[in-house]
């Protein structure tokens, strides 16, 4: 089974470790610590562009205030007075605020697990059946739908997620048929629908009388690709940018793919559901790579000269993390910032280097220490003014001016030898950070999404000047956000055109780094390279 962390042993149920199951749980719950998750949401759409990937509402139409206003204050307590124990009332918590509040579970979990003082495996199997159950929702949705009397919509949201983290017990993990049966139907009550135990019951009890693997054959959608998808937990949408990023699939009806394709497939799809390493970045000028690797005890990066693998542990813990020499940074962003820093010239560099796009501020405070090495300065564009703020606290003091602008006309005098377009994108190439991403984006999402793609490239290749560098990156591979926006810009601005500009080899920017497609741009990948799906071309603007 593949889309979600499988337990590696029975003994990661708290409910078998007890003993007596739920009723050990009701025992002891006097002595165990209540909390609630109540995280704030820190909201990832970039900035004050519309958010074209809004997040759908998949509870049948009913409002979500409607559904705020329902939601137990005291549910984690409730639920363990009702028998279920600490880690599944924290996933169910959180999967409600996923739900109800468009929550992102990267963020909330944390505070979750902290709140109720889980460690050790107790975190760990809180942590699995929340993302796993995410990650895994299409699939778990076609399973309850073939299982209930009524239609998804007409479940109430609370009974539903019950449902779903029942249904990914009993699919993705070990745990026990009754258990995973037992603390659904728990759940259901706790959360304030007693009439509903017996729907609830009815439906996890037929689940569970047959295998797992019978359900995927079962259910899997006719069409090749289409049943990849769902056997990895996928919209069949995104398997097909897959396909067609990767070089296996020239149409949107190619099912035909060979062994050695469909494997290829499998291995990106698969890479979504895996946890990625933490990559910290060593900041130039203030320690290297090798010097954070030996005071972490970690392995240094493959790629990036910056970079270094934390296989495991809090990266907030090191004293280099809080010292702001080094940072959480995944190694492909890296590497489009230093391709920024490195793609040839024509003509001396005057040291004025853009971000267009800086908000979070990541890539901005690489390009800034490099700058400060060197002698430039960087501008950093970012029209949120919350974004924004998060820039100025990332780079620090480091040589970068913080603008609070729109990247298309951010007012700035033009003539930058070097400028970063790390576009708002689709975040395709991201899915296994965001767990519950994969079902709330729209493929209707991206037509609106290359309008803004095309204009910010537009305003760049006019802010830089004859003989300077633009970098334009996606954290997706979709082809419509990366080649077709490269491609389109290409044919505008050539011969004839009062701006003309030419592409250059991503490669020469990446020489230790191989597998990037056939273009002269770069698409990285995890399940090749160890990155999220990373997207750069280096453009440059032909001298007079």
């Amino acid at each position: 089974m593949t889309g979600g962390f499988r337990s590696r042993s029975k003994s990661g149920d708290p409910a078998q470790r007890a003993g007596t199951g739920a009723e050990k749980g009701k025992q002891q719950r006097g002595s165990q610590q209540r909390g609630n998750s109540r995280g704030g949401r820190d909201h990832k759409g970039r900035g004050g562009y519309k958010n074209t990937g809004a997040q759908r509402d998949r509870r049948g139409g009913q409002p979500q205030t409607a559904h705020r206003n329902r939601q137990n204050p005291s549910l984690i307590s409730a639920a363990r007075r009702s028998g279920v124990d600490v880690p599944r009332a924290v996933a169910f918590e959180v999967l409600q605020r996923v739900a109800a509040d468009d929550a992102f579970a990267n963020l909330t979990l944390p505070k979750a697990v902290s709140t109720n003082k889980l460690s050790g495996r107790d975190a760990a199997f809180a942590t699995e059946l929340t993302y796993g159950t995410l990650r895994t929702e299409g699939v778990l949705d076609a399973v309850i739908a073939e299982c209930s009397s009524r239609g998804l919509d007409a479940i109430a949201p609370e009974v539903l997620t019950a449902l779903r983290l029942g249904t990914y017990q009993v699919l993705y993990t070990r745990v026990e048929a009754h258990a995973a049966v037992d603390t659904t139907v728990r759940l259901v009550e706790t959360a304030g629908h007693e009439k509903a135990k017996g729907f609830a019951n009815g439906i996890m009890r037929t689940i569970t009388r047959t295998p797992a693997q019978e359900w995927l054959d079962k259910l899997a959608p006719s069409g090749e690709v289409a049943a990849l998808a769902f056997r990895h937990a996928h919209p069949e949408w995104i398997a097909r940018s897959f396909g067609r990023a990767l070089g296996l699939l020239d149409t949107a009806d190619d099912n035909a793919l060979s062994a050695e394709q469909t494997a290829e497939l499998e291995r990106a799809l698969e890479a979504d559901s895996e946890r990625p390493l933490v990559h910290l970045v060593a900041r130039p000028g203030e320690i290297s790579a090798e010097e954070l690797a030996l005071i972490t005890g970690c392995e240094e990066g493959r790629y990036s000269p910056y970079a270094v693998y934390l296989e495991q542990g809090d990266p907030g813990s090191l004293e280099p993390v809080r010292q702001k020499l080094a940072a959480v940074q995944d190694e492909g962003s890296q590497l489009i910032a230093r391709a920024v820093t490195e793609a040839e010239l024509i003509g001396e560099d005057s040291g004025r280097w853009l971000d267009l796009c800086a908000g979070p501020g990541g890539k901005a405070a690489l390009m800034g220490a490099i700058a400060r090495v060197e002698g430039a300065e960087v501008d950093a564009v970012e029209v949120s003014p919350h974004r924004a703020t998060l820039v100025e606290k990332t780079v620090g003091d480091l040589p970068v001016r913080v603008h609070r602008a729109d990247g298309r006309a951010p007012g700035l005098d033009a003539g930058f030898d070097r400028v970063l377009v790390d576009a708002p994108c689709s975040g395709l190439g991201a899915l296994r950070r965001r767990p519950e991403a994969r079902w709330r984006k729209a493929e209707s999402d991206i037509a609106e999404l290359n309008t803004l793609q095309t204009e910010l490239l537009e305003s760049a290749l006019a802010l830089v000047r004859p003989g300077g560098v633009v970098v334009y990156s996606t954290c997706s591979p979709d082809l419509r956000e990366t080649r077709g926006i490269v491609d389109a810009a290409v044919e505008r601005h050539g011969a004839g055109a009062e701006i003309r500009v030419e592409e250059l080899d991503a490669r020469d920017v990446l020489p230790d780094m191989g597998d990037l497609g056939s273009e002269l741009s770069a698409q990285m990948w995890p399940h090749r390279h160890g990155t999220d799906a990373m997207f750069f071309a280096v453009l440059r603007r032909v001298a007079d």
